[in-house]
């Protein structure tokens, strides 16, 4: 038992590293405050449909605690908080939705794309309330919650739909590595 704890550690170490490396890969760089088209969600999902949404939450906070150390645009201790371990912890709730066991009979393209959905919605509903509350300065005579959608939109939407075909190209060609080993 303790052997496999150090297996889904060291897992939830080494995707939350590979997050932290993959936000560096952005698409444009368009957006004022922080936002940002990357590959930062695919290895937090990953380890959620491998290990479950547990595993997945603390890879999700432990990469939103690195970006604060990473460039992190900080205005309030709560919108710090809000913004990076609360984002990115979400994501874990991806696992609710496809585990390893989903990937025994085939790939659950459906429960796949359902989850990263509804995970990047979390997320969503967070940046926008932290962009409601906080940054509602730079909407200018647009309405705070129409601009603190329109913002948070304009970059998670390409994102996620680049992460959902990202993972599901994986879980095509590589369904083995969604499938968590049996224990030792």
């Amino acid at each position: 038992m303790k052997h496999q704890r150090l297996v889904i550690m060291i897992e939830i170490s080494l995707m939350a590293a590979l997050s932290i490396i993959l936000s560096y890969v952005q698409f444009g760089a368009l957006w004022a405050m922080g936002g940002s088209i990357s590959l930062i969600m695919i290895p937090i999902f990953v380890i959620a449909f491998r290990r479950g949404w547990k595993a997945g939450a603390l890879t999700g906070f432990i990469v939103g605690l690195l970006q604060l150390f990473t460039g992190a645009t900080i205005v309030h201790p709560v919108q710090l908080v809000l913004e990076y371990p609360v984002a990115y912890t979400v994501l874990g709730t991806a696992g609710l939705f496809v585990t390893s066991r989903s990937f025994a009979k085939g790939v659950p393209y459906v429960s796949i794309v359902i989850g990263v959905l509804a995970a990047a919605l979390l997320r969503f509903i967070d940046h926008f309330a932290s962009g409601v509350i906080w940054f509602g300065a730079y909407a200018g005579d647009m309405p705070v919650v129409l601009y603190s959608a329109v913002y948070n939109a304009s970059y998670l939407i390409p994102e996620v739909l680049i992460t959902i075909v990202i993972i599901v190209l994986l879980a095509k060609y590589s369904p083995a590595f969604f499938r968590a080993p049996k224990t030792l």
